[in-house]
């Protein structure tokens, strides 16, 4: 999937400047250990690191559109163009040569071709950076829905920029400065788009081009979601979506390279690894796909259902796997997989950030090493829930009416708004305010129907809401944490096509029978067990053995003894506060409960001391 970095000047010669942009690629190893280079000129330098995925032997970047003319655009990119083939046979007609089998090369002639409005005839997962000399001018491009990030820090003459923060941080001009509003995305899960926490740091929006030069900087939106009549009946919209899931996973297996899936045994990861498993039977692969899910040791004995989780995966996964010809594999974990130094230390280093959601993220980075022993790509049933209504705060009405985030009613449910009061962070960062004002900043975005009022007009907020706010929270971390990896996740919900016909689908197809993802759940009839089907909605797993919590309160109890960064932020007597209340008081709550602030907490120190934080507020 690989790595990006690069740096613009105006105003110096960068040509004597390599090994800042040296170090600045080096941070991209684990986003592409395969291969890697830099491209220098006097006012541009532009640094890659490669995962090999389509022409393995070729496709070295940065890649110039000819070799011998530095005269002549360079790009380096990351990512995946699903549609790269119908492109370059278009271009070919249009007398385009091409010297690799790449999609990087492709993206190239479509901007020689097309200009900056090429990234509309792009169907994929992607960023990229093309410097053009002839203007001396800077793109930056991010895919519709925001699946590879990019990051960007103005200077006082030109920009830096990277795949990741780390990569911009490396910079010697780039500060580790959080300020007040950086520590409210962190704590709030608010995820606003284009925030990049650090202080001077900004997020290239999805679908967004930036374009750098003499003259300044300018942004233009390329694709958004319009609001739009549905005229299909529901046995209609039906068929089309099967359809649509049936193309989308067909061209997301294109690779030169084994591609998997992770299997949960809920019905998005199973969709995914069904469709897959018919697809590269129809290709004549002998091979069948190979399934990967995650569980805790001694977890299916010790379970309790709770307000997030309902039954374990495992028994489901092994059902679908069976059902759809399958080669299951289990990564089994204990507390020690998740408390690892080493894991949790590549875990913060992936995010360049706290961690949000707990032991999820630590044990979805050691799923993903197991992944990457067998395999280099992975599709995932990532992003459905946003887009066909699945998660809880779709059909309680009080997390509908709220007048506020739809995930923050169970947040505050499952203690995790409580806890953070608790310890006095919420008050002193204002966060009701600013959660109020992120909030009413979403909702004045939301593309509506005309005459469209009451539950359809509420609905599609919450939609709009999930698509570009909790999801891009979720796929950044998928991202990261699989990157740090060294493995590529596709995301087949992403897809811009499914996405505008499903956004304007009314509710009431969403949910004709009642419950979460009916309109997905009918697609899929006869693709996949009932079991599979009829199953509620369950969050990514989380362990419930009680010496985790033990473990974490441990690690907790070790920042009140050590003069830690964290108590600048929160004092002494709220921790304790928390660290008082019973065992298990909190539950497990995923990225919701107190058990998580915990966890934040711990992650914030260790991310101050590690970045060199200098928190201002």
């Amino acid at each position: 999937m690989c790595g990006l970095t690069g740096w613009v000047s105006y105003q110096r010669d960068l040509t004597g400047q390599t090994e800042i942009i040296d170090a600045m690629t080096r941070t991209m190893e684990c986003r592409g250990p395969d291969d890697g280079g830099t491209w220098v000129s006097e006012h541009a330098l532009l640094g890659h690191r490669r995962l090999s995925i389509i022409d393995p032997a070729a496709g070295a970047q940065p890649m110039p559109a000819e070799a011998e003319d530095d005269s002549l655009p360079v790009i380096s990119y990351t990512g995946e163009v699903y549609n790269y083939r119908e492109l370059r046979d278009e271009l070919a007609e249009l007398g385009h040569r091409f010297r690799t089998g790449t999609d990087t090369e492709v993206v190239l002639r479509a901007y020689q071709q097309w200009g900056a409005e090429f990234p509309e005839r792009l169907n994929g997962i992607y960023a990229m950076a093309i410097w053009d000399p002839r203007s001396e001018e800077l793109l930056l491009v991010r895919d519709r829905m925001g699946v590879k990030p990019l990051y960007y820090y103005p200077t006082e003459d030109g920009v830096l920029f990277g795949s990741e923060p780390k990569a911009v941080l490396a910079h010697p001009e780039a500060e580790a400065v959080v300020d007040a509003d950086g520590l409210r995305e962190i704590f709030g899960i608010v995820k606003t788009p284009g925030h990049g926490v650090f202080r001077g740091m900004h997020e290239v929006r999805p679908a967004t081009v930036v374009r750098f030069g003499r003259d300044g900087q300018h942004t233009t939106q390329y694709w958004q979601l319009r609001a739009r009549p549905h005229t299909d009946d529901l046995d209609t919209t039906i068929r089309k979506v099967r359809e649509l899931l049936e193309d989308i996973v067909q061209r997301q297996l294109v690779a030169d390279v084994t591609v998997g899936t992770l299997l949960s045994g809920g019905m998005d990861s199973s969709a995914v690894t069904a469709l897959a498993a018919r697809a590269l039977r129809e290709k004549g692969h002998e091979q069948p796909v190979q399934a990967f899910s995650v569980d805790f040791k001694g977890h299916s004995e010790r379970f309790a259902s709770n307000v997030q989780w309902e039954d374990p995966d495992t028994p489901f996964a092994i059902e679908v796997a069976e059902h759809v010809g399958a080669e299951h594999i289990i990564v089994e974990l204990d507390n020690q997989d998740v408390l690892d130094p080493e894991v949790r230390e590549s875990v913060l280093r992936a995010q360049d950030l706290p961690v949000s959601t707990g032991d999820m993220e630590y044990s979805l980075l050691v799923l993903c090493r197991e992944l990457r022993k067998r395999m280099t790509v992975a599709l995932s049933g990532e992003a459905a829930d946003e887009l066909f209504g699945g998660y809880t705060w779709f059909h309680d009405e009080e997390a509908v009416q709220a007048d506020t985030f739809p995930w923050h009613h169970p947040f505050e449910k499952a203690g995790g708004i409580g806890a953070l009061r608790q310890v006095g962070l919420w008050d002193r960062l204002e966060m009701d305010e600013y959660v109020k004002r992120r909030y009413t900043q979403a909702l004045e975005e939301v593309p509506r129907l005309e005459g469209e009022t009451g539950t359809r007009e509420r609905m599609r907020e919450l939609t709009y809401l999930n698509l570009t706010r909790w999801e891009n929270f979720l796929l950044d971390r998928k991202d990261r944490i699989s990157m740090a990896a060294s493995l590529e996740v596709r995301v087949p919900f992403t897809d811009h096509r499914l996405v505008e016909y499903v956004y304007n689908t009314p509710w009431e197809m969403k949910n004709f029978d009642g419950r979460e993802k009916s309109l997905l759940r009918e697609a899929l009839r006869g693709v996949l067990p009932d079991s599979a089907l009829d199953r509620k909605k369950n969050p990514y797993p989380s362990t419930q053995d009680e010496k985790y919590e033990t473990a974490l309160r441990e690690r907790v109890e070790g920042l009140l003894t050590k003069g830690s960064p964290v108590l600048d932020l929160v004092p002494e007597s709220g921790i304790r506060s928390l660290l008082d209340e019973p065992f298990g008081t909190y539950g497990v709550g995923g990225p919701w409960g107190a058990r998580a602030v915990l966890e934040r907490l711990v992650e914030f120190d260790n991310w101050v001391t590690e970045y060199n934080v200098r928190v201002e507020l």
